[in-house]
């Protein structure tokens, strides 16, 4: 065990002397105030089951990825000043669609980048990431339009976490419900068939969504306004956690408060989904614990050393921002039906989830939760229930499955049309950074 976490800190390590232009300054050696051991000071107190605690080692791990960015996505970003992000993007778009070596001059940076997600690890079974998928369709199709923006506000919770979208002011502004868009886009494309296979819609919005995320970092590194003793490296791999398990963590926590210890072959396949979505998007295979005690474990590690801070002009013109984007694409009568529809049900998911049901909290960071909210979200949180619950019922009846399938991903299909076409980019001289941010 000691073993494999000094190959973790070596690697870690190796982002100095790898991307200098990057990291040459970070000291990898020092923890950076964002991460705390004082579990009254962080972010989310101990809540594991009964009999589920961090160990030492998921301390440790938290405590190296939390300065890990993306080696081979970041080796790629760092060659704007050479390319320029647009040509960077275009030719990851290409070799995606076509392969690498179909990309003229392609450097040599964007090989290893791909050759890096074209790999498919030994604990990875794509049979089962398939039947994930499938199962997924019903979550994706009835859930994820009416859920996406509230999940989407709790990744603000917090100034350490949030201050890379502080900094690029991709939040603060009109770009703030394309943004959720994209999100939404991601996961929902990734759940059709065969959209994780190599040449998929899936693992092509993975790869941009990592040379997104690593240009970000090459962006705020050199923007003068990041501070590595304060917060570390920019979206490091603990930061992408939240976004790529909670669904498979959520399902963890429930089955050990019921004292179950097992995944059924749907659990299994669903968690299987989650991992391997998690290792297109470059999250380590030591973060992606098999197992509901180790998937607890590892959240529970993440979440309990993030230190707790929020700040208002940081924190709160990001939520406010997002809660009050308008995220269909026109103000058609039906759309402005269900703006109003989903705006109330995510603020009631947002609030119950990730705020424990507090709304004097809520209140006091601009979310107010009225008589209207409860009612309205609350009758969408049954009508979606019941759809939930007939396509559940449907996999159980042979020759009706298929149909149910088929139904589900014509529904995930509108629903991708809907969103419009995802960029996935982010572009430095159009970054509004928020006051706080630029303070």
């Amino acid at each position: 065990m000691s073993t494999a976490l000094e190959q973790v800190r070596a690697r870690v390590a190796s982002q100095r002397t790898l991307l200098p232009s990057l990291y040459g300054a970070i000291d990898f050696d020092r923890m950076p105030e964002r991460f705390t051991e004082d579990a009254s000071k962080a972010i989310v107190k101990d809540r594991a089951p009964m009999g589920v605690a961090m160990t030492d080692y998921e301390l440790e791990l938290v405590r190296a990825y939390t300065m890990l960015g993306d080696i081979v996505a970041d080796a790629y970003a760092a060659l704007i000043p050479t390319y320029g992000h647009r040509r960077l993007i275009d030719m990851l778009r290409e070799a995606c669609d076509r392969g690498v070596e179909k990309v003229e001059g392609a450097p040599p940076e964007l090989i290893a980048f791909i050759r890096d997600m074209e790999r498919i690890p030994e604990w990875v079974d794509m049979d089962l990431v398939r039947e994930g998928a499938r199962l997924d369709l019903n979550v994706t199709a009835n859930v994820q339009p009416y859920a996406i923006r509230g999940a989407f506000i709790a990744t603000f919770l917090n100034k350490y976490s949030a201050l890379p979208m502080a900094l690029t002011g991709t939040l603060s502004n009109e770009t703030a419900a394309r943004r959720v868009r994209e999100t939404a886009h991601f996961f929902a494309c990734t759940v059709l068939p065969g959209a994780l296979d190599r040449f998929g819609e899936g693992f092509k919005a993975a790869a941009m969504v990592r040379l997104m995320h690593s240009m970000v970092r090459v962006n705020v590194l050199g923007s003068g306004r990041w501070d590595p003793a304060v917060y570390g490296v920019p979206i490091p791999q603990v930061d992408q956690m939240p976004a790529g398990l909670i669904p498979i963590f959520l399902l963890a926590f429930r089955m050990l408060g019921e004292g179950r210890r097992e995944f059924t072959p749907g659990e299994r396949a669903q968690v299987e989904l989650a991992r391997y979505r998690c290792f297109l998007l470059g999250l380590p295979e030591d973060l992606l614990a098999d197992t509901a005690e180790g998937i607890v474990r590892m959240m529970t590690a993440r979440n309990t050393t993030l230190r707790e801070s929020f700040d208002d002009e940081t924190c709160g013109s990001l939520i406010r921002a997002t809660l009050s984007a308008y995220l269909p694409q026109d103000k058609s009568l039906l759309n402005q039906v269900y703006d109003q529809l989903e705006r109330r049900f995510a603020k009631l998911i947002f609030v119950q989830h990730f705020l424990g049901g507090d709304r004097d909290l809520s209140a006091k960071i601009g979310i107010e939760i009225g008589t209207d909210d409860v009612v309205v979200g609350s009758l969408v949180g049954a009508g979606i229930a019941l759809q939930m619950k007939a396509f559940d019922l449907a996999e159980w009846i042979p020759g009706v499955r298929d149909v149910a399938t088929a139904i589900l991903v014509k529904r995930v299909e509108q629903q991708i049309a809907s969103y419009g076409r995802a960029r996935f980019t982010t572009d430095a001289s159009k970054y509004r950074p928020t006051s706080a941010a630029a303070a």
